[in-house]
């Protein structure tokens, strides 16, 4: 475990974690909604700090990027913990669960990550890897140093001074917006208002492309779909749009959405914006 930055120390000896929206007011002993992020004796450790669930080399299309050095291959690491409560969550059994894990040091993983074959980078992925900010912040400055790319696959449930700090660190972000209405989001445990503004800090300082994934009956409304493409073009036209279809996972046991209602979407969106993609179909 490693200290964590972005919290205060309060005078019953709980702490307050500053890192994302939730703000958890975590006891002793106890631990972040996240999971990630644990009281002990009064001071707040990133608790996955190092700890690697999974490392894999994708193709960078999958994470998903298609602007972004496309063919190219990248080197793919999650640990384990997330901020939201996705009931139909691609990766349920590392966000919201705690796996078996192996330590590797900022310097281990950059030793693997230039050792492995027509690598480009690091991607921050799986999980959520914002919760895990400590051990990014340790590792990009290194693979940056090295002429490798840094790449975070986020939900953007982010305050904004933890995020820019790591901003001039990172070559690129697909950033997941899982819903375009309040409501929805909340029944996730998120706030739309917070992930709106990451894309839009994140867009002035680096390559920035959006995931939506369209689950029948939460956030397949056309005018939903008309509602993001605008306000993303306003952000800018060019940035890249992957619309992905959902399929039953963990808690979530509802029929696929329809290819149909993935094309009208597509259709929707690229009347405001440049790059539409359709996923899973």
């Amino acid at each position: 475990m490693k200290e964590a930055l972005f919290y205060e120390k309060l005078s019953d000896g709980t702490t307050r974690c500053r890192l994302c929206p939730h703000g958890c007011r975590i006891r002793n002993g106890g631990a972040g909604l996240c999971g990630a992020r644990r009281n002990c004796g009064g001071v707040l450790y990133a608790e996955s700090y190092g700890q690697i669930v999974g490392l894999a080399l994708d193709p960078v299309e999958k994470k998903p990027l298609k602007m972004f050095h496309p063919g190219s291959q990248i080197l793919s690491v999650g640990s384990f913990g997330c901020n939201m409560r996705c009931p139909y969550c691609q990766n349920h059994e590392i966000s919201q669960a705690r796996p078996d894990t192996q330590y590797f040091a900022p310097d281990r993983l950059l030793t693997v990550a230039k050792s492995t074959p027509g690598n480009i980078g690091i991607a921050f992925t799986y999980n959520e890897p914002l919760i895990g900010i400590e051990y990014i912040l340790n590792c990009a400055p290194l693979f940056k140093k090295a002429g490798l790319k840094v790449v975070l696959v986020t939900n953007g449930l982010v305050n904004a001074e933890p995020l820019k700090t790591l901003l001039p660190q990172t070559s690129a972000m697909n950033i997941d917006v899982k819903a375009f209405s309040e409501p929805a989001y909340r029944k996730l445990g998120g706030d739309l208002s917070i992930v709106k503004r990451v894309v839009e800090i994140c867009a002035a300082a680096c390559h920035v492309e959006i995931s939506a994934l369209i689950v029948p009956g939460q956030n397949d409304d056309a005018g939903d779909m008309s509602a993001l493409a605008e306000w993303l073009a306003s952000v800018s036209p060019d940035i890249p749009l992957h619309i992905s279809r959902y399929f039953p996972r963990y808690k979530a046991s509802g029929a696929p959405t329809p290819v149909g209602t993935m094309r009208r979407l597509a259709d929707i969106a690229r009347e405001r914006l440049k790059h539409v993609y359709l996923g899973n179909v």
